[in-house]
């Protein structure tokens, strides 16, 4: 989890691999009103949100699989806990200034820079009583995956 340009793609297809899971993108299953919305520059309002986590917790049902999904509030986590109690979190974390570069070399990406912001502001980040998994985005991607692959395997 975590907001646009966090590499929740990159970590997560390859923490997928390490772990022998599949790997499931939430953007994937953004309704075309939500992808056209975002594409525009408007933000997402938690009615737009409700059906789009919806789908991404019945692909978190059905088990073995990490998806990349920003759920930026604990209401969507939560709402994504109700399909899947036991998910586990890796938490993508990250300064403006290097999100906002990555989100800038992503050409054809349909959410702009310009809602990064807006994402920031949504943003709450895990709780304690969450056991979420925390990374700073600026380690390299394989240094993320190894320290949580190495974390989610363990008994």
């Amino acid at each position: 989890m975590g907001v646009s340009g966090s590499g929740k793609t990159t970590v997560g297809e390859l923490l997928a691999a390490a772990l022998g899971l599949r790997f499931a993108d939430a953007d994937a299953l953004h309704p075309a009103a939500n992808v056209a919305k975002m594409a525009a520059g408007i933000p997402l309002t938690d009615d737009d949100r409700w059906p789009w986590l919806d789908a991404v917790g019945q692909v978190l049902a059905r088990g073995d699989v990490v998806v990349a999904c920003s759920a930026l509030r604990r209401a969507y986590r939560n709402r994504l806990r109700v399909a899947a109690p036991a998910f586990a979190l890796v938490y993508l974390k990250g300064d403006r200034e290097v999100l906002a570069d990555r989100m800038g070399r992503r050409p054809g990406h349909f959410m702009p820079v310009t809602l990064l912001d807006s994402q920031l502001a949504t943003l709450e980040p895990p709780q304690p009583d969450e056991h979420a998994l925390t990374f700073d985005v600026a380690l390299p991607a394989d240094e993320i995956v190894a320290a949580a692959a190495t974390e989610l395997a363990a008994p």
